[in-house]
């Protein structure tokens, strides 16, 4: 039996230590930002860890991701222009697309968490990637919202 440790993750009490139980490992590379892994787990189906630290699962991803996009989109009087910074795996995208919004764009700085979200994560976006309304920018998030301020006034 194959098991992931999740510790040392910023915020928890030094005791604190998740352990998954693993199936197999769909995929391990060092990006230029970061260790990006994918294991297939007994639980939680397969799930994404960036730097050690898990970042989403299949069985799990919608109370993360409904709940940061609904509550603030239907609070909104009239959203019509969204921007997304980090969110690689898609499912903040899907979710933000459900509202009659104009456009939606997501800024993504290491392109390599978009494709392996697509090739192993594909119910997380299911197709908003490629929507008309969505526009993927690869790039850092802070560096596009100073160039964005600037642009805007």
């Amino acid at each position: 039996m194959q098991f992931f440790k999740e510790c040392d993750v910023p915020g928890n009490a030094v005791n604190t230590k998740y352990l998954f139980n693993v199936e197999e490992q769909l995929y391990a590379c060092r990006s230029d930002f970061k260790d990006i892994e994918l294991f297939k787990t007994a639980d939680y189906g397969t799930m994404l860890i960036l730097d050690g630290i898990v970042q989403t699962t299949e069985k799990d991803e919608f109370i993360y991701h409904e709940n940061i996009c609904h509550l603030p989109l239907f609070y909104h009087q009239d959203p019509q222009s969204i921007l997304i910074i980090g969110g690689g795996d898609g499912g903040s995208l899907r979710e933000v697309l459900k509202h009659p919004i104009q456009e939606v764009c997501l800024v993504e700085i290491d392109k390599k968490v978009i494709e392996v979200s697509k090739k192993y994560l594909p119910n997380h976006s299911q197709g908003a990637f490629e929507h008309e309304k969505a526009k993927i920018i690869i790039g850092d998030g802070k560096e596009f919202e100073k160039i964005t301020k600037i642009i805007l006034t």
